[in-house]
């Protein structure tokens, strides 16, 4: 088969395609031929060192969708010829999905419904898992409750919204004015320009006074921000930030209104299948569309790798073999 590759880390030019054997599944695994494998921040830090990956030589990508075409031995509910899609591969214990075939844990996959589009599916994993981990688990988002999606045209954000606006909350976001309409067509409610000087004036008026849930993809940026537009009681679930020690420039914002903060990993999901198969469901009902913004051939992995950290765009890049 062919896969991406890198023997060393460093920068996006370290990734080369090869001639890799076909791997052969484990007791418990599935091997897929794959359809699509989503391209996440995330894989790039295996490829720099950043975190340290299974082993070297390492093929990145967390995502994956693809047909089964092998079972390991003690797998049951899969055959050959399923369509299934699934994410938490491409880490620190197992190689990942840029290839023609990848092997994944079957407590890591789904079946893929059937009209479900496979390049869609193959992006989804990271952004929607984290976004239904978030609002869903973390959260716990109410029908007519304000929800604030930081980033909304990103692809957690764009995944959020939707998930958000599927359990009939008020979904308000932030995003470059290219991209309001588009995510008001996927639910969000009031669409904000993130550089706007009055936005916490703005979205306190927008939610009367105070929205119940946000999703903070910059904690560094946002932190003191989330304390100041929340309503009393309010649930601030934090996915990431740009710099590592975020903080508050006046706490008492928060304490003077119980505001509950949880830091999340997707990583830390404790069973996988559980919000694959909602965000499936999802999918197959039409209330959740994952946009693609640019599809890439494996020689272009480094391409893609570059894209997901300089450029903006809205939703998903995807590696297609």
């Amino acid at each position: 088969m062919r896969a991406v590759r890198l023997d060393t880390h460093g920068g996006p030019d370290v990734l080369e395609v090869v001639d890799a054997d076909r791997p052969d599944p484990e007791s418990d695994e599935l091997l897929l031929e794959v359809a699509a494998a989503g391209v996440n921040p995330v894989d790039t830090y295996f490829r720099d060192g950043s975190y340290e990956p299974v082993s070297l030589p390492f093929t990145p990508g967390v995502d994956v969708s693809g047909t089964v075409v092998e079972t390991g031995d003690g797998v049951e509910g899969f055959e050959p010829g399923d369509r299934v899609f699934g994410t938490g591969i491409g880490n620190a214990t197992a190689q990942g999905s840029y290839a023609e075939y990848a092997t994944i844990p079957t407590d890591r996959v789904v079946h893929l419904p059937d009209g479900v589009d496979a390049i869609q599916a193959g992006a989804a994993g990271v952004v929607a898992v984290t976004a239904w981990r978030a609002l869903i688990d973390h959260a716990a988002l109410d029908p007519a409750e304000y929800c604030l999606v930081h980033g909304g045209s990103g692809g957690v954000g764009h995944a959020a919204v939707q998930i958000a606006a599927a359990v009939s909350a008020r979904v308000l976001t932030t995003a470059s004015p290219d991209y309001h309409s588009a995510l008001a067509d996927l639910g969000a409610e009031t669409v904000f320009d993130y550089g706007r000087d009055n936005l916490a004036d703005a979205v306190l008026e927008a939610s009367d006074g105070g929205v119940d849930a946000i999703l903070d993809h910059r904690l560094d940026e946002y932190l003191q921000f989330d304390a100041d537009v929340a309503a009393t009681g309010a649930r601030v679930v934090g996915i990431g930030e740009n710099s590592p020690d975020p903080g508050f420039t006046n706490d008492g914002a928060a304490r003077s209104k119980d505001v509950n903060y949880q830091f999340m990993s997707m990583f830390n999901t404790p069973d996988l299948r559980v919000p694959l198969r909602g965000v499936a469901h999802l999918l197959e009902s039409d209330n959740l569309s994952i946009e693609i913004a640019e599809t890439y051939g494996l020689e272009a992995a480094g391409e893609a790798q570059r894209a997901v950290m300089e450029d903006s765009v809205f939703g998903k890049l995807v590696i297609v073999p």
